[in-house]
C-alpha cells in the first residue's frame, strides 16, 4: 500500500487565493474553523454541517479529505474520498476494490472559481488510485441548484464536465436510488491496475447480477 502523502496547491482566484491540501488528517482539520455557509438553506442543505464529520471521515483505512482553505485555515470547501460501507452493493467486490468521491462541495460565496476541479485533482491525487475503481454517485435531490442557479440537467452536465477530465466516465446501473430520477448519474474511473476478471465482475455488479 502506498504511503499517503499530503499535498498542497496555491489556487489564485479573482475573489482571493485559496489553499487546497490533500490527505488532511483529524487534527488539522479540528484547527481549522468551518463557514457557515455550510449548513441549511431553503431547498437546500449542505452535506456536512459539522466539521467534526469531516474528522472522522480522515481516520478512516485509505480515505482522503481535501480541504480548500483560505487564510490557512478557514475552510470553504471540501472533498472526501472514501470506501464504502460494507452493506453499500459497491462493496461487494470485496475490500479496498472501490473508493468513493462521497462528498465535493464549495461554500456558495467561493463558487464559480474553479475549486471544484482543484478538489477533484487532489482527491484522485491517492497513491492506491490505480488499484480501485473510483467512483462517484449524483443524486438530485442534494443539488444546490438555487445556489448554482441552474436546473437539474444542467447541474448533472456540469459535473460530468467536472469529473471527465480526470478518467470518469458515466456508467449505467439498476440502482434503486439512481433510478429514481433521470437526472442522476453514476460515473467511474477504473484504475489501469483494475484485472479483466474484476471489470467484469463490476459490470454484473452494476446490475445486480451474479454470473
Amino acid at each position: 500500500m502506498g504511503e499517503s502523502v499530503s499535498t498542497t496547491i496555491v489556487w489564485e482566484t479573482p475573489v482571493g487565493r485559496i489553499l487546497i491540501r490533500s490527505f488532511c488528517g483529524r487534527d488539522e482539520i479540528r484547527m481549522c474553523s468551518f463557514d457557515s455557509q455550510f449548513g441549511i438553506h431553503p431547498h437546500y442543505k449542505s452535506l456536512y454541517t459539522r466539521k467534526e464529520t469531516l474528522e472522522k471521515i480522515a481516520e478512516m483505512p485509505d480515505a482522503n479529505v481535501v480541504l480548500a482553505l483560505i487564510d490557512y485555515q478557514h475552510i470553504i470547501g471540501f472533498g472526501v474520498l472514501v470506501h464504502p460501507e460494507p452493506e453499500e452493493r459497491w462493496a461487494e467486490l470485496g475490500p479496498g476494490v472501490m473508493i468513493e468521491i462521497k462528498a465535493i462541495e464549495v461554500c456558495r460565496d467561493w463558487r464559480s472559481t474553479g475549486v471544484a476541479r482543484g478538489i477533484v485533482q487532489l482527491l484522485v491525487n491517492h497513491p492506491r488510485i490505480e488499484d480501485m475503481i473510483a467512483y462517484m454517485v449524483g443524486y438530485s435531490w442534494t443539488w444546490d441548484l438555487d445556489g448554482a442557479l441552474k436546473i437539474a440537467q444542467e447541474y448533472r452536465t456540469m459535473l460530468i464536465r467536472l469529473f471527465e477530465p480526470f478518467g470518469f466516465q458515466e456508467f449505467q446501473t439498476n440502482e434503486p436510488n439512481i433510478c429514481l430520477k433521470p437526472e442522476n448519474i453514476f460515473m467511474a474511473r477504473i484504475g489501469n491496475s483494475i484485472s479483466k476478471e474484476v471489470r467484469t465482475q463490476f459490470k454484473w455488479l452494476r446490475f445486480g447480477v451474479q454470473p
